[in-house]
């Protein structure tokens, strides 16, 4: 089936008018009707159009694979070229559906080519072997096999290429109903075309006018539910989000309270790299908080307080926290787990001290006061942080919402940390010789452990906590975080709860960070140089009882991270696999574009030059019997077009008056289609009495003609 004459250029306008590409749709729309009025026409050969094929497919694949590692759709034909910005395209944390999405918006551009040259082939069709795989492996079966070929077909895609255009025209922003009103033009002009004769015009108008009226009820019926799911209550889809794993920079929740083993694992979920094989940070912090509630940690006023931190220069990937001197530089890859209105989310594990990070593909970077860095963008985050001893972004004690935030203690939790402070003969201590006395403290009469017994309540008061240092005096290190924190702060010494990774495993000249090196630790103010310092009380034995319960299969999990992580950085555009399918796919076009345009004209050169060889190269076009048909032609009895050759010759016989030669051009005919067509060709003999025949009816002709003229 053939479109009607303008109906492809009409579509290709409403898909440059619904994505923002009106430019190249009229210039492609103008091209594509000229066929309509130009004559010429180029005489493609089946390579040709297998060539313009793979040309297309290999831009189309080529710019998925190049976008996708991106990590975004382009936006514009330039945007192939350029460096995205992340930041002036928020909603690009949907990565994978915008990258999608952006692709079917630009497919009548790849395939613009192939749709052309069909246009302006002396075929107007092309071979169905082209861009079908299955017939493209029968034929070559067949050829492998000396069989009989499949019958070769050939396609008008115009039809498909419309399907392609109103396909790519649905990808567009906005929420009007141009877009529907026009599918309904397009598509009525189209069935237009191919309606039914069987049926009056007054039922087919009337089913085009059903099927109107169910479309558009159905996409209001769409918008609508959409709209419904939107305007939901957002602290129930909060609350939902929570319960299926959402994720709330705002909170730790801690394990105190709870009873049995906590599990770890050793799921790698950091890579770190040292600049100059220097030592790697002991700690990598990702938030710190304020106000306790057993057994949540609360940002508190923090939480009120993310600012967007806007990269300098633009378009840089550069993003500055502090400014100061940054002495030190680490690699730091980690994944962003968390999930946000338009992006994935994830507090970034740094060093302390950070004052910039490089290289860092996100969308946006926002900081709060309690020293938090979050980042939205794609799932895989890999970049440079810059950090020194110093100052650190956290706000000091004081601050504009609460200055008793850093010191607040939990009622119920007082009367533990007071005995505490009574054993320890704490009462009035100052800052050193409070730290010096509670980590020697927790060093000897406590134990690091990962099982929770059943608690015995003590009375109305009695919490985790207080249990911990009361009566069990054993638990994990958010036990000894939570209650360092909140002795320091009862002996009146800000102090906050921080939660982070501890480094320590080295991998080659690299190091690795695993989920069950999570660690809690506490903050606490420094006076005199007005900076929040690290202090942990969990002792040091942790990190080897935790090693003791790794898998004797870990080397195989290890290998299996390794793979993930090289296809992610992949995936999330953190390779050079960008720049390598710019060396590689660049070169193939472009010869095949040669190919394309230059090789036809050589080729047909080649031909010509070939001429004198082809008959040899060709077995029966040297037949005698072409010399009878030309001469015939030539007397004025032409053989028409499409008609058998037996026919003509019994129209010839009737019509000059030589039935005498109807048996002898018979037995020549036979003697021709043997030559002809027969794979095992004439024997010498035959091949003999081919031209004898021949030589024969053209001398009767000439006999008849001196008495009776053909054609008269």
């Amino acid at each position: 089936m053939k479109p009607p004459p303008l109906l492809l250029g009409a579509t290709l306008l409403f898909w440059g008018w619904q994505s923002g590409l009106l430019v190249a749709a009229v210039a492609m729309a103008v091209v594509l009707e000229s066929a309509n009025l130009v004559k010429a026409r180029w005489e493609f050969s089946d390579e040709d159009f297998s060539r313009i094929w793979t040309f297309c497919s290999l831009l189309f694949l080529g710019s998925a694979v190049y976008t996708f590692t991106a990590n975004e759709g382009p936006a514009s034909f330039s945007g192939f070229f350029q460096n995205p910005n992340p930041l002036t395209q928020r909603a690009a944390g949907r990565a994978s559906s915008l990258t999608g999405a952006s692709l079917s918006r630009w497919l009548p551009i790849f395939f613009f080519a192939f749709m052309v040259a069909q246009q302006f082939s002396t075929r107007r069709t092309v071979p169905l072997t082209t861009i079908s795989l299955i017939l493209r492996r029968r034929r070559k079966q067949a050829l492998k096999l000396r069989r009989p070929l499949p019958p070769e077909r050939n396609v008008d895609i115009g039809y498909p290429y419309f399907a392609m255009c109103l396909l790519a025209a649905a990808v567009h922003p906005g929420e009007d109903q141009s877009f529907f009103w026009g599918l309904c033009a397009l598509l009525t002009w189209a069935l237009w075309a191919q309606r039914s004769r069987r049926f009056g015009l007054a039922v087919w108008a009337t089913a085009l006018v059903a099927a109107i009226a169910l479309g558009f009820l159905g996409q209001r019926g769409i918008g609508q539910l959409q709209r419904y799911l939107e305007n939901l209550n957002p602290q129930w889809m909060a609350r939902f989000m929570r319960q299926r794993g959402g994720f709330d920079p705002t909170q730790s929740r801690t394990a105190l309270g709870s009873v049995g083993e906590l599990k770890t694992s050793g799921a790698i979920v950091i890579r770190l790299e040292t600049k100059n094989d220097a030592s790697p940070p002991p700690y990598l912090r990702s938030a710190s908080y304020r106000r306790y509630g057993s057994p949540v940690w609360f940002a508190g006023s923090s939480k009120d307080d993310f600012q967007i931190i806007p990269e300098s220069p633009p378009e840089s990937r550069t993003w500055p926290l502090l400014v100061k001197t940054n002495t030190a530089s680490v690699n730091i890859a980690c994944y962003l787990e968390g999930r946000g209105s338009n992006a994935l989310l994830g507090l970034l594990p740094l060093p302390r001290g950070s004052g910039q990070l490089e290289n860092l593909n996100a969308y946006l970077v926002r900081t709060n006061s309690a020293g938090a860095v979050l980042a939205e963008g794609p799932r895989l985050a890999v970049f440079d942080a810059r950090y020194g001893s110093g100052e650190t972004i956290d706000s000091p004690p004081s601050t504009e919402f609460n200055s008793d935030e850093d010191l607040d203690v939990p009622e119920r939790e007082k009367e533990a940390l007071d005995a505490i402070i009574e054993e320890l003969r704490l009462r009035g201590a100052d800052r050193e010789r409070a730290l010096q006395t509670l980590g020697g403290f927790f060093a000897d009469k406590f134990s690091y452990s990962t099982w929770q017994g059943r608690p015995r309540t003590r009375g109305t008061n009695d919490t985790p906590l207080g249990r911990f240092l009361l009566t069990t005096r054993s638990g994990h290190c958010e036990y000894f975080a939570t209650a360092t924190v909140l002795l320091l702060r009862r002996l009146e010494i800000p102090a906050r709860y921080a939660v982070g990774y501890v480094v320590h495993e080295g991998s080659g000249r690299k190091y690795v960070v695993r989920q069950r090196d999570a660690h809690a630790w506490c903050l606490v103010w420094d006076e005199r140089s007005q900076t929040w310092q690290d202090f942990d009380t969990t002792p040091g034995s942790w990190v080897e009882t935790e090693s003791k319960r790794a898998s004797p299969f870990q080397w195989l999990s290890d290998a299996w991270s390794r793979i993930g992580f090289e296809i992610a950085k992949i995936r999330w555009g953190q390779s050079r696999l960008r720049q390598y399918l710019l060396i590689v796919i660049i070169p193939g076009l472009a010869l095949l574009l040669y190919q394309i345009l230059f090789r036809r004209g050589r080729k047909r050169r080649q031909d010509r030059e070939e001429e004198p060889d082809r008959t040899r190269l060709w077995p029966g076009l040297d037949s005698e019997f072409y010399l009878l048909e030309k001469e015939l032609a030539r007397r004025g009895v032409p053989r028409e077009p499409s008609e058998p050759i037996s026919d003509w010759l019994e129209r010839v016989s009737r019509a000059c008056g030589l039935e005498d030669l109807r048996e002898p051009l018979a037995g020549l005919l036979r003697l021709h289609y043997r030559y002809r067509f027969d794979p095992l060709g004439l024997g010498d003999a035959d091949r003999a009495a081919l031209n004898r025949e021949a030589r024969r009816c053209l001398e009767i002709l000439a006999s008849a003609a001196e008495t009776a003229p053909v054609g008269r």
